[in-house]
């Protein structure tokens, strides 16, 4: 029985994993700490009167895997099935998207196995040795020079606002690295390689994503209604206390170190464990002296910057219609890539008329490189350097009549090679010093809004005591920490 748990950090994983203790009477109370005023993290979305909709972080789920299903069943159950707006894979969204190299755009193949199927060389090559390397150096060795250098780099740079020279391919692409170990290759590990399905993550939303072939999905009100719905929900169970703008000061073990007490800036809580939602960073900051070698390891989880600048534009002014399109760090430094969000969700264009919302990222591992320091960068340069990157890449003569700059600060972890031995140390220490404390989020084991939230559902699984042994073998549900019971 956990009498106290206490959720620190209220982005989507934080809401999550009150969401699941809510759902057993295990818990006797729940208290979620939010040192901002609003909840759902990086799940944030602009809403105007004409009803146009822009996001300021992810802007899409996919609903493959065992993680994509676990999101499907936990978005029916907050009651939201019919604000989904699905994209399917016959969509133009889905079959065209773009590189931008040597100042033109060229269509992408769509799909990793159009990719891998024209590379018949990749057969040939020897099963590499080293437990980690970064993702081009895999990439280069198994599939050529040229495709790490443009497609991969780009990729990772649309993923992970990375540097795929220093990305590690065990942690940021575990499916490429397994069919290599498993298998010697990636073509034979993607014809033979299969993810045990897990029954308990079905749902009829998730049985219909598959029948109408969804290739990702959003909300009519955009991402945040996620966080919202689910920051509803906890508030009508009654069960939740939620403290915003509460930040915390530093974590401490009550006598015997068996539980926790909660330094605020006006007092302190109690509690007999805690599930940190907070960065790895933040994490290491707060933590007590004594536990030192497991600040170290959290510090040693970097982040990296990206400004978000939404642009809307008079009519129709896209050249080409898709996804968007990606920049490989050999065109453009700062530049990640363009996201051209009419086409795939046109529900959140404005009702009057037509236009065209664009979405340009920027920065990432370049950022300070390009922009400077970002707590000094000024938003016009920001705004200018978005709007000359749509002229360029997109022939755009038109002024846009709406503009949005964010500054999403140390919003995207870095997997960097080695990430892998940094997991498996913080994985000891707690074990080791049967730490009342599980780590969730995308600071450890997959950065994407499924994964965050899987992690989140089975940290609280595992504390409970009711986690289902055969999920330990899977790799769909990263990032869990939590001391074996």
């Amino acid at each position: 029985m956990q009498k106290t748990v206490a959720v620190i950090g209220g982005g989507i994983g934080g809401l999550s994993a009150c969401y699941h203790l809510t759902k057993s009477s295990q818990v006797f109370k729940i208290v979620l700490l939010e040192s901002s005023s609003r909840l759902g993290g990086w799940l944030h979305s602009t809403r105007r009167e004409d009803g146009a909709v822009f996001e300021h972080g992810p802007r899409g789920i996919r609903p493959a895997g065992n993680v994509g299903k676990n999101t499907l069943k936990m978005v029916s159950e907050l009651g939201l099935e019919n604000e989904i707006l699905p994209v399917t894979s016959d969509n133009i969204a889905s079959k065209n998207r773009f590189l931008y190299v040597g100042g033109k755009l060229h269509k992408m193949p769509s799909g990793a196995a159009a990719l891998v199927s024209s590379v018949a060389r990749e057969l040939l090559v020897k099963r590499g040795t080293q437990e980690d390397e970064s993702v081009h150096g895999f990439v280069e060795r198994r599939l050529g020079k040229e495709l790490a250098d443009f497609a991969i780099d780009s990729l990772c740079r649309g993923v992970y606002a990375g540097d795929c020279r220093k990305l590690s391919v065990r942690s940021c692409f575990p499916p490429l690295f397994r069919a290599e170990r498993d298998y010697g290759s990636i073509v034979l590990g993607m014809a033979f390689g299969r993810t045990e399905k897990v029954a308990e993550l079905e749902s009829k939303l998730a049985q219909k994503s598959r029948e109408e072939g969804w290739a990702q999905w959003s909300l009519r009100q955009g991402m945040q209604a996620l966080p919202e719905a689910l920051e509803d929900w906890l508030r009508r169970t009654g069960r939740v206390e939620i403290l915003q703008e509460v930040e915390v000061q530093r974590l401490e073990r009550t006598a015997g170190g068996s539980a926790w007490e909660i330094k605020l800036h006006d007092g302190s809580i109690k509690a007999d464990h805690i599930i940190s939602a907070m960065p790895a960073k933040a994490l290491s900051s707060v933590l007590p002296p004594g536990a030192s070698p497991l600040s170290e390891e959290l510090r040693r989880i970097t982040s990296v910057t990206v400004a978000v600048v939404n642009l809307e534009y008079e009519g129709l002014i896209l050249p080409v219609e898709g996804f968007g399109h990606l920049v490989p760090s050999s065109e453009s430094r700062g530049v990640l890539g363009i996201v051209y969000d009419s086409v795939a969700f046109p529900q959140h264009n404005r009702k009057d008329g037509q236009s065209t919302r664009l979405t340009v990222m920027m920065g990432g591992a370049w950022f300070s490189e390009v922009f400077g320091d970002p707590e000094e960068v000024r938003e016009e340069l920001l705004l200018q350097t978005a709007a000359q990157a749509v002229r360029t890449h997109l022939g755009v003569d038109a002024e846009p009549i709406w503009s949005n700059v964010s500054l999403q600060k140390d919003c995207i972890p870095q997997y960097t090679v080695g990430h892998w031995e940094r997991i498996d140390k913080i994985r000891q220490y707690l074990g080791q010093h049967s730490l009342p404390l599980s780590l969730v989020g995308s600071s450890y084991q997959g950065v994407s809004v499924n994964d965050v939230i899987f992690s989140s559902k089975r940290a609280v699984e595992r504390l409970l005591g009711n986690e289902q042994t055969h999920l330990d073998t899977l790799r769909c549900g990263r990032g869990l920490f939590t001391p074996s019971k």
